[in-house]
């Protein structure tokens, strides 16, 4: 019988007594310690950097301004950090803010700040996202990595998900995005006035995904 891996998890000591450090507890691979992080809520195997927030954790941390900076230290720690965004569309109706303003917080922090982003319904779920991020993290670091010239698989995919956080996007309107301007970085970028050259984008969703994309920060303080 093949022995079972084992991952060690730093838990920060404020995230000790909430919901993911006890789902953690009912995996025996984690390897369990306890301390205060200078960034992020748990690091894995000294590899994986994760910050869990919650959505009423984010539009809090929306209006109280805090976002942008945890968002800035994570990105820049070492390892790269990434965010999990936790809980369903019931917390985000709580929130009681506009979807456009915790879109574009979102696209702030993944486009431009460069921060992975995943997402999980419930405590449970994110307990098991780390543990998924774990093995194939090891996996990579044993030589498990695509060929060179291989396009990562999923790759359209997820540059289709990234975009379907724009305000007024949807999977076909991704799609022919994509088509038109071959990348998401090319969509960021491009003009209103050339948004509007791709069929099913009217001059109103092109002005908002600008809006998006060019919102400074500050607006989402108050």
């Amino acid at each position: 019988m093949a022995t079972k891996q084992t991952f060690s998890i730093l838990v920060d000591d404020r995230e000790a007594t909430e919901t993911v450090a006890k789902a953690l507890r009912q995996h025996p691979e984690f390897r369990i310690k306890v301390e205060r992080l200078p960034v992020g809520d748990f690091l894995v195997d000294d590899a994986l950097l994760f910050e869990r927030k919650t959505l009423l954790d984010l539009t809090r941390s929306i209006k109280d301004g805090r976002l942008f900076g945890q968002g800035e230290r994570l990105a820049n720690a070492a390892p790269r950090g990434a965010l999990i965004l936790e809980g369903t569309a019931r917390g985000l109706a709580e929130s009681r803010m506009r979807r456009e303003a915790i879109q574009g917080a979102l696209v702030t922090l993944t486009l431009f700040f460069g921060l992975p982003l995943l997402r999980s319904r419930d405590p449970e779920e994110t307990a098991r996202l780390m543990l998924f991020a774990a093995r194939q993290g090891r996996a990579f670091a044993l030589g498990a990595r695509p060929r060179p010239g291989k396009r990562p698989r999923g790759k359209l995919r997820l540059q289709s998900h990234v975009l379907q956080g724009l305000p007024g996007i949807g999977p076909e309107r991704a799609k022919r995005l994509l088509a038109h301007f071959g990348s998401v970085e090319a969509v960021i970028a491009a003009e209103a006035d050339v948004l509007t050259d791709v069929p099913g984008i009217g001059k109103a969703v092109a002005e908002i995904i600008r809006w998006t994309v060019r919102e400074h920060p500050a607006v989402y303080h108050g």
